[in-house]
């Protein structure tokens, strides 16, 4: 398999909304993990600023996510879950792999 696509997203929730984002996400999590193309998603939360996300996704090719997801009516719903939390609003932005490292044994 290829390495697909990772999109990355830092999200910067409104602060005092935390625990109502990360129930809205997480009903909003079928709804992208069962679009074309997806694999993985990934959500963390930053440990020196409380409010802010990073959201990591793996798709199988940049048109998975842009055009595939982000024009179903899937992703609508996420919209309506999840955009009203964010300020300001996040960029999102993508990267194919050029090296990993894990530890020798």
């Amino acid at each position: 398999m290829s390495a697909g696509v990772l999109e990355h997203a830092l999200l910067p929730v409104r602060p005092g909304e935390e625990d109502a984002f990360e129930a809205a996400f997480a009903r909003a999590r079928p709804l992208i993990a069962a679009a074309p193309g997806f694999r993985s998603l990934r959500l963390s939360r930053c440990l020196e600023r409380g409010n802010v996300y990073l959201l990591l996704v793996e798709w199988d090719s940049l048109e998975d996510h842009t055009e595939g997801f982000r024009g179903s009516p899937a992703y609508q719903q996420w919209r309506a879950l999840l955009h009203a939390f964010y300020d300001p609003f996040p960029t999102v932005e993508h990267f194919t792999e050029v090296l990993t490292a894990s530890p020798e044994r």
